[in-house]
């Protein structure tokens, strides 16, 4: 009964995405089962620490990632917060509970040189398709939005007189991306294209051949597909194209505040990771570069 209401308030009150509620529901079955499998039949409410640093112990001995534990942990913590707000428990048992120890391991991203090769490669199909899978990947570089970012614009947020996107992010939380007047035609383009060969459709921007909107997976499959041809590329995700964003920006003067609200950023230390990649560039070219380095 709680598990369900915990997911309503992550819906009408928090405003999550259905990818969180998915998330948030599996990891709390999972723990569920797990205790259920070790203690027989218990009730959500009479779980102490012990508990959830047992589960939390059996993730990392089947071999999950400490990220995947982490989040995991994460979402059992905001679980029993909730209930603290209900007024159901006195105490939230996971308060205490450390997850297993992150490598500071840094983003992904493809070089600007190797972005244009992907976009001017002969890859993507002569057709509405080919040139919507073209666009959606350039449009995902040059604004760093998210991918369920993408997926929910509408014609309506595109405003091609002032060049401004305005994009729903996390928590239904709004903001404006600027575009330029390239990607303002490239707009242009492709919303003519569509209308053209889709006649019946949704209102989203984005949508299939049968003019239904594009889903998620699709866009990470069209993704995947072809940033494959960076074969130095480890992760070839759309938020790759995020990283690159990010990354592209702050090597070429952005100020990181800038950066932040256009990435919709709450915490500036979300955004200062990149500046880490940019510095690694930096020492790159240095060693490269100083014969005396």
């Amino acid at each position: 009964m709680w598990k369900e209401k915990f997911i309503d308030y992550l819906r009408y009150e928090k405003n999550c995405s259905s990818h969180t509620e998915i998330s948030y529901f599996k990891d709390l079955t999972q723990f569920q089962d797990f205790i259920s499998s070790e203690i027989g039949d218990f009730d959500l409410l009479g779980v102490d620490h012990r508990l959830i640093r047992m589960w939390i112990i059996h993730l990392m001995e089947m071999g999950q990632k400490p990220s995947t534990v982490n989040r995991k942990l994460s979402s059992i913590k905001s679980f029993y917060k909730y209930l603290q707000k209900q007024g159901e428990m006195t105490v939230n048992p996971a308060v205490y509970v450390q997850g297993p120890k992150m490598q500071n391991s840094l983003p992904s991203f493809v070089k600007h040189s190797d972005m244009l090769k992907v976009l001017s490669s002969d890859s993507f199909a002569n057709d509405f398709e080919g040139f919507r899978n073209r666009f959606l990947i350039e449009l995902l570089y040059l604004t760093g939005m998210r991918r369920q970012e993408l997926v929910m614009l509408k014609d309506v947020d595109v405003d091609l007189y002032s060049n401004v996107l305005r994009v729903h992010g996390k928590g239904n939380k709004e903001r404006l991306i600027p575009i330029s007047e390239k990607t303002s035609k490239l707009f242009s383009e492709y919303i003519n294209i569509r209308n053209e060969k889709i006649k019946n459709r949704t209102a989203y921007l984005f949508v299939r051949k049968n003019g239904k909107q594009l889903y998620s997976e699709m866009v990470y499959a069209i993704v995947n597909k072809h940033l494959s041809e960076v074969k130095t590329l480890s992760v070839k995700s759309p938020h790759v194209l995020r990283h690159s964003f990010a990354t592209v920006m702050l090597n070429n003067g952005a100020e990181i505040n800038a950066v932040k609200n256009l990435m919709g950023h709450t915490s500036l230390s979300s955004t200062q990771i990149y500046t880490h990649v940019t510095f690694k560039e930096l020492k790159k070219v240095y060693n490269n570069a100083h014969p005396r380095a």
